[in-house]
């Protein structure tokens, strides 16, 4: 019989994932079919990121694909690390000057960073890909001898 802390080692982080990837999901495809990577490009190089060509592509890609990823829960550290990436540049580039308070504020872009920060430190959790492929969740090796 499955105890308390297996349910939560397996489940706990699923709604973390299903509604950070949908999120970002939502984002990449409105990047995407409303302004396309001409507009995004272009807004991006109105903030001032640094390439925007290139960083309007990376962002929409990797916030469709990444998003599904973390629904999923496949490669979840390696693209929650993106994503705080993503976020970070976020409020740097679009928002720091608008304060914390929305609506045009930062808080939920730093919502968002924390999150992905907490994916990307504890993995996916039991319900997922990386679980399946053997990924662990948090590795459990001693800190001081073997």
């Amino acid at each position: 019989m499955a105890t308390n802390s297996d349910r939560q080692s397996t489940w706990g982080l699923v709604p973390l994932r299903l509604i950070v990837g949908i999120v970002f999901i939502a984002h990449g495809w409105l990047k995407f079919s409303s302004f396309g990577v001409e507009g995004t490009t272009k807004f991006m190089g109105r903030l001032g990121v640094p390439v925007p060509g290139v960083i309007a592509v990376y962002v929409i890609v990797l916030e469709m694909i990444g998003g599904l990823a973390l629904i999923l829960g496949g490669f979840t550290r390696f693209f929650a690390a993106l994503f705080v990436c993503d976020m970070l540049g976020a409020i740097f580039f679009a928002k720091r000057s608008a304060g914390f308070f929305g609506p045009n504020g930062w808080e939920f872009e730093l919502t968002l960073c924390a999150a992905s920060l907490t994916l990307a430190m504890v993995g996916a959790g039991g319900a997922s890909i990386d679980a399946l492929r053997g990924t662990r969740a948090v590795e459990r090796r001693p800190i001081i001898g073997s």
